[in-house]
């Protein structure tokens, strides 16, 4: 069944910079299959349709229709559902009798463990050891056999293909696969049927690209004006790059936050379908994210994991770089699968990320009045944070916290303090800041001489910090270190080393061997202000 013919694709988003082809301005025949792959897919025996809900507040505040197409409301509070069913209910009854694996970092997994509970099978589920408790937990309720294994989804992924065939399993892929990827594009039939009137856009979330090459799919055949847009974070945007690059690019390291769409190497048919296909892409931040779950939290009433709540993240971003109004978006909240206790990063990152908090070090005189003179250019704006410690210098360095109502603000502050002799480093997007130094202020030392001061991500599980320890050279000293378990998968260590100047070889492998993601902060100026 063909599709209507469309005009070429054009980028719309400056952020990202990355086009779609355009090459085929109607479905390549390999994807006009995908419309009836669409219509016949099975997926209701166990999904369910889920609602299209208006956001009242949020298309207030940014003068923008949106709507949420909320699969965080299925049986296991996700799409992912859709696709394993889908492509499990066409197994053969030889091949449910050996039983299905798959590899997971969760959502997928809760997927084929309820979807082989229907179809009474036995089902394998690889899942990264970063997976959270109660993604683990629901998968173990549904009778799936978890085994964890690494630390992405690649790495779970590699494993289970060798579980795969000592055991004669049949693998059903999370991500790249026709009848998964027809299973999820069952989501934008729902929405056009939901939906008649005008769409401008629809935002999906990106890991392996499933989701988005079943929409993009139908929508293109069916309502080719209606652009899909997809979403990733920066630190998780294989598509992205590889759409830039022309091919696909394995990540070397992926972030844990959305673990939903930490993905190191897309598809190779969703990469196919994705570059043919989706219209642009949109690349946002944690602190965008966290912002955009409380969004969805107040309109709603309903908690949305990081991966759900990019499509929001994305609207926001995308209808203010363009400064456009009275459009018509649609947001899939593919998921809902939060750990509690990650709630506690959320709530604090929200607030940057909603840019309602701007953060700055301001070194004032070590003289009568000065502390008042400056606490006078603050006035009445709301301080969320004040961090003063008397020094015995001429200066001392003050970390402040102020409430904003627009990112633009924090320049326009730093620029008033600068105006009246108080030197200003604007601090508002330093992760160094946000996520150690303001717990910090006043760790200054004179006695970390060849201190190197670096930012790890830890794997949140026994052992991982020993191997750290274990492994630093006894001649190599800690001089600071500084751990704050915000409820994440991972922890974010800030570790300060003496390394003789001469052991800057050795040091290097050492790095290299703990594979752990680190980033130097020795030259970071909140570091030369705060801890130095």
């Amino acid at each position: 069944m063909a599709g209507p013919r469309r005009a070429p694709r054009k980028s719309t988003s400056t952020h990202t910079a990355v086009q779609a082809t355009g090459r085929h301005p109607a479905l390549l025949p390999a994807d006009q299959s995908y419309l009836q792959r669409i219509l016949n897919a099975r997926v209701y025996e166990v999904a369910q349709e889920t609602s299209l809900d208006f956001a009242r507040d949020l298309s207030k505040r940014i003068n923008n229709k949106v709507w949420l197409k909320r699969e965080d409301q299925q049986p296991v509070f996700s799409f992912k559902l859709r696709g394993a069913y889908n492509k499990m209910a066409q197994l053969s009854a030889e091949q449910l009798s050996r039983g299905v694996i798959c590899a997971s970092a969760g959502n997928h997994a809760q997927g084929v463990a309820l979807s082989a509970r229907k179809l009474g099978c036995r089902a394998v589920i690889v899942m990264p050891v970063t997976t959270p408790r109660v993604k683990v937990d629901a998968v173990q309720a549904l009778g799936g056999e978890v085994v964890q294994v690494g630390e992405s989804f690649t790495d779970a992924y590699q494993h289970a293909l060798e579980l795969e065939r000592e055991q004669s399993l049949t693998f059903v892929h999370p991500f790249d696969d026709p009848d998964v990827i027809a299973g999820q594009g069952t989501i934008a039939m729902e929405v056009l049927r939901q939906h008649p009137g005008p769409i401008d856009a629809i935002f999906c979330a990106i890991g392996g690209g499933g989701l988005i090459s079943g929409v993009a799919a139908y929508i293109k055949a069916v309502r080719p004006e209606i652009k899909v847009i997809g979403v990733q974070t920066r630190d998780s945007d294989a598509m992205v790059r590889s759409i830039q690059a022309g091919k696909r690019v394995t990540l070397h390291d992926v972030g844990l936050f959305s673990d939903g769409t930490a993905v190191k190497l897309v598809g190779e048919e969703t990469f196919r379908v994705c570059r043919e296909l989706v219209d642009d892409y949109v690349v946002v931040d944690t602190d965008a994210v966290c912002a955009a779950i409380k969004d969805v939290f107040v309109d709603t009433r309903s908690i949305l994991e990081p991966a759900g709540g990019l499509g929001v993240a994305a609207i926001k971003q995308y209808a203010a770089e363009k400064g456009l109004k009275g459009q018509t978006y649609i947001a899939i909240t593919c998921g809902a699968n939060m750990n509690f206790d990650r709630l506690r990063f959320v709530a604090e990152r929200a607030e940057v990320g909603e840019h309602r908090e701007a953060l700055f070090a301001v070194t004032i005189p070590e003289e009568r009045g000065s502390f008042r003179r400056f606490c006078e250019l603050i006035g009445p704006r709301s301080v969320t944070e004040f961090n003063y410690r008397i020094s015995d210098t001429q200066e001392a360095h003050v970390f402040v916290g102020l409430s904003i109502s627009r990112r633009e603000e924090a320049d326009k502050l730093a620029r008033q303090f600068e105006k009246h002799r108080f030197p200003t480093v604007n601090l508002t997007d330093d992760e160094l800041a946000k996520q150690h130094v303001r717990h910090m202020v006043g760790g200054r030392t004179e006695l970390a001489d060849n201190e190197r001061l670096f930012r790890f991500v830890f794997p949140e599980r026994p052992g991982a910090l020993m191997r750290f320890l274990s492994n630093l050279h006894p001649d190599w000293n800690i001089s600071l270190f500084h751990y704050r378990n915000q409820g994440a998968d991972y922890g974010r260590i800030l570790v300060g080393l003496q390394v003789p100047r001469g052991d800057a070889k050795a040091f290097k492998a050492f790095l290299e061997q703990l594979n752990y993601p680190c980033t130097e902060e020795t030259d970071n100026p909140v570091y030369r202000l705060f801890l130095r």
